[in-house]
This record gives C-alpha cells, structure tokens and sequence, in this order.
C-alpha cells in the first residue's frame, strides 16, 4: 500500500479548523487544509465593524499567540469584569478580573480580525491549501482514509479532522450520529456607539423573553447579542434603526446611555449539538462539528480551540508512533476534552433551560441561587478559572 499523500487533512476553513492547521505547523507533519469557500481577501485594515464578535479567554489568547496568529490590530477590547443579573430585582452575581488573579477574563475581538490572522498563518506554513474544494465522499479504511473531492485527484491521509461546523459533513460520512435539540431562540447580533463608556465591563441580563448581553468594543461601543425568542427576535430583525436603538436601551436599563447602531442586525438560530464520540478511526471532531452549545456564556470558540490546541499537543507528544491517525492517539484526545465539554454543555443548557420556564418556584430558585452564587467565593473562582481555560 503506497504511503498516504498526508498525515493530516483538515475539512473546514473556520476560526477552530484554522488553528489546528497553525498549531500544528512545526510538526513536521504533512498537512492539507479544504474548505468549500476560498480563502478570504485580507480586511484588516477594514473601517467598518464585523458584527460577529467573540469574546476570547485568555487561555484561547495564549494559545493563538503560541501559533503566531493572534490579531495584531488593536481593535481589541479587554473584559475587566462581568455583571449578571437574573429576571427579578437584586439578583445578580459578578466576576472580576483582580479577584481571579488575571489581567483581564477574556478580550473581544472581532470574527473578521481572528480569521485575517489565521489565514495569513496558514499561507505562511505552506500547506497545501484545496479552495474552494468541494468534497464528494469520505472512506476509511484500516491505515488511511480517502477524501474525495469534485473534479480533483481523491485525498489519502492518515487522519480527517472534521472541523465543519454544526451541520458537519464529515461527521455525517463517518455515520457518527448527532442529537440536535432546536432552542425556541434565535441570537440577533448588532454592534452600538454607546454615550457612557462600558469601563470593560460585559453586562447580560437574563430575561423573560431571552438572554441579553452587551460586550465592550474599543472605544465607546458595545456588541449585542440578544438570545431572544422566536417571536421577539422577528421583531428586532425587522425594527428600524432607532427602533432597535430604543428596544436594546430600554431592555439594558439604559445602563450606558443613549445608544447609536453601527452594524445592521443579524440573525442565528439556537441549537444544541451532543455527540457521543468525538472520534473513530482515522477521525476527530473539532468544534462545532462536535459540540454546538447555546451562546448565553460566550465559551462555544474558546471551547474549539481548547480542542485544537488538545489535539495537536496529542499529535505533537505522539513520540514513536508515526501515524498521526493511531486510533490509540485519537481516544487519548477524546478523553481529555470529555469533562470540559461535558461540563460547559451543562451549564449553559441547564442555564437556558432554567430561565426558560416562567413558573413562580423556579424563578425564586434561580434568582435566589444566582445572589447565592455570587456569595460563595471558592465556587465562584472555580467557575471563573474553567472560563479563563
């Protein structure tokens, strides 16, 4: 049997997929990126705001650092602290960044500026790049797997890394089955000039009719990300500007004043995604393709690239063994994210579900446990030092 033409293909040109390919480009591996899209023009040095915003822990900054393709622009703003509040008066619970013993919880950072970087990365460690490619069929046989794509020679490699998204294709060919559980939620995302300056600080509320949260950008400026329900987010997406200035204002308790839009809104349905495994021969799943959670605690991008980063240090640490895709090599990655995964499926679902309901005893329950939350100190840093991850 001829020795396959790589060790690693990546399937998918995303921030996680992106990453992997970065954090991996010392290995002395062979490595091939396809991505259905072509690689995207630089914007930089773009005037206008992306409305896709993450907020990136410092254990996700350190690692885009350590692959050299961490933005060096400075639209970047840090999180000093964050205030939640819960659906009745005095509930509130609140991290900060001194008490945790780090300089700031996470940065905001726009999708646009992290992909620019990722992508100047990645032309820089010469892979091979195939996009826009689209792929045909998958197959996996005992020392390789074969990637078909339309009109070109089929791919061999030693591992496929589904790095796909949601709706992962790869995952589907494999016949890994997702459990889906569709939210009665939709995210709608704008980006606001604010007249009070937001100090670093990340507000959300949780609220009868969803989850808000208002993010600092450089600047006086904000990014909204209202988890909302099916019905209210139509209306937002619908709003006229200042309609929608005034529904955000009015729904943040005019907490930094009078706003002004700068982005136009957009629209994201709310989904959970569980996987049983997140491996099978000759295969991995990375972000999205292997969990998809709901976004009211902003760790969905931080959690893909702690899987990254976890499967190229499996990779890289792999000592004698040669191929890449040794299933042996593949469990051990799949056992060190389990818990994190699992944990943080747990919070944020559990979370949405509990505010969710509008019953009298489970509304004292949930804001009566977030005041107490806010009390219990060592349960709180431990939370806060997961999130920092």
């Amino acid at each position: 049997m001829l020795d396959p033409d790589f060790d690693v293909v990546v399937v998918g040109g995303g921030l996680v997929g992106l990453s992997l390919v970065c954090a991996l480009h010392d290995s002395g591996l062979r490595i091939a990126l396809v991505d259905r899209a072509p690689p995207p023009p630089c914007s930089a040095d773009a005037v206008d705001w992306d409305v896709r915003v993450y907020a990136v822990s410092p254990g996700s900054e350190a690692f885009l650092l350590g692959c050299g393709a961490w933005p060096k622009s400075a639209r970047k703003a840090p999180v000093f602290s964050m205030e939640v509040f819960g659906d009745a008066a005095g509930s509130r619970l609140a991290f900060d960044a001194h008490q945790a013993r780090v300089v700031h919880l996470a940065q905001v950072v726009e999708n646009r500026l992290l992909l620019d970087a990722l992508w100047q990365r990645v032309h820089d460690s010469g892979v091979r790049i195939f996009a826009p490619a689209r792929c045909t069929a998958a197959t996996f046989e005992d020392d390789a797997a074969q990637l078909s794509l339309a009109g070109q020679e089929p791919l061999r490699a030693r591992l496929l890394v589904a790095a796909d998204g949601a709706q992962s294709w790869l995952r589907a060919q494999a016949g890994i089955e997702a459990q889906v559980t569709r939210y009665r939620h939709t995210a709608v995302v704008a980006n606001f000039a604010c007249e009070r300056a937001h100090r670093g600080i990340a507000l959300q509320w949780f609220r009868p009719d969803g989850v808000l949260a208002l993010l600092p950008l450089p600047g006086n400026r904000c990014s909204m990300v209202w988890s909302a329900e099916e019905g209210l987010a139509g209306d937002l997406m619908t709003a006229g500007g200042e309609a929608l200035v005034q529904r955000v204002a009015e729904a943040s308790d005019h907490r930094l004043g009078r706003l002004e839009q700068i982005t136009a809104p957009a629209a994201f349905p709310l989904q959970l995604v569980r996987v049983r495994q997140m491996v099978r021969p000759r295969l991995a799943l990375v972000g999205d393709a292997a969990h998809n959670l709901h976004p009211l605690a902003g760790q969905g991008v931080n959690l893909g690239f702690q899987d990254a980063r976890e499967l190229a240090r499996v990779l890289l640490q792999r000592g004698a063994c040669r191929d890449a895709g040794e299933y042996r090599l593949l469990r051990r990655y799949e056992r060190a994210r389990r818990e994190d995964i699992l944990a943080m499926t747990w919070v944020t679902h559990g979370l949405q579900r509990l505010f969710d309901d509008p019953s009298p005893p489970l509304s004292w329950i949930r804001n009566r446990g977030l005041s107490l939350m806010d009390r219990a100190g060592p349960l709180k840093q431990l939370l806060v030092r997961r999130a920092l991850g």
